[in-house]
């Protein structure tokens, strides 16, 4: 079933504090989410509703990133009002959002790779005016401080998403630019491997979300090819 069809009940569930598939509550404008939850709709909750919370931090509150969420993430239309009632719950006050941020690490606490999946997809919705704007920034580096990356980790998962770091593939790969050919050819290797949509799956994050993986895949093969170029290599 397609994790939209699952989200149905999980958002009604949401304001009615019902049992749902993931058991997801508002209490005092923070939600909260249950380990047992299905993965795919856990994942679409913590993207949409960390969305909502940047929504208020570039200090313009608009849909713009709603409407960004629906067009990176293929949301069907009788889905749209379910999804915009979590997000505009979320978005009333970034307060809070550090401690929803937490319970997402606790959720997810030993799979870096989809909290960086969390983060790729809010840098995706970030990009909805084609602006980073200042707030937002902060609001993504808070977050992924909570989710436990570190500066340099957080610079090379922001580097596939927005200039100037997207024009440097060596800040796009995580690699030194004094790096020997085969570190940087191993990196790039185990970069697809952990990006390509199958792993995207495997790991809970549902196919119509597949868009992250194929973005971030192209800035990762783009980087790969430029220092490949670079150094002369095959």
């Amino acid at each position: 079933m397609s994790v939209w069809g699952k989200f149905g009940g999980a958002a009604a569930g949401l304001f009615v504090g019902g049992p749902v598939g993931a058991l997801v509550g508002a209490v005092a404008g923070h939600f909260l989410i249950d380990r047992e939850g299905d993965p795919g709709v856990t994942f679409t909750i913590a993207v949409i509703a960390l969305a909502g919370k940047m929504a208020r931090a570039d200090g313009n509150v608009s849909d713009a990133e709603l409407e960004a969420f629906r067009r990176v993430f293929r949301m069907p239309s009788e889905e749209e009002a379910n999804v915009a009632r979590i997000f505009n719950l979320a978005r009333q006050d970034v307060a809070g959002y550090e401690y929803y941020a937490g319970q997402i690490a606790r959720l997810f606490v030993g799979n870096p790779a989809v909290l960086e999946d969390i983060l790729d997809g809010l840098f995706e919705i970030a990009k909805a005016d084609g602006v980073l704007h200042p707030g937002e920034s902060q609001f993504l580096e808070r977050v992924a401080d909570i989710f436990g990356f570190a500066p340099n980790e957080f610079r090379r998962i922001r580097a596939a998403h927005f200039a100037p770091e997207l024009t440097d593939p060596y800040v796009i790969l995580g690699v030194s630019y004094v790096a020997g050919d085969d570190e940087i050819r191993q990196t790039y290797r185990r970069l697809v491997r952990e990006n390509h949509p199958d792993s995207l799956i495997a790991r809970g994050v549902p196919p119509e979300f597949e868009k992250l993986a194929n973005d971030k895949l192209a800035a990762i093969n783009n980087a790969w090819g430029k220092i490949r170029d670079e150094r002369g290599l095959k």
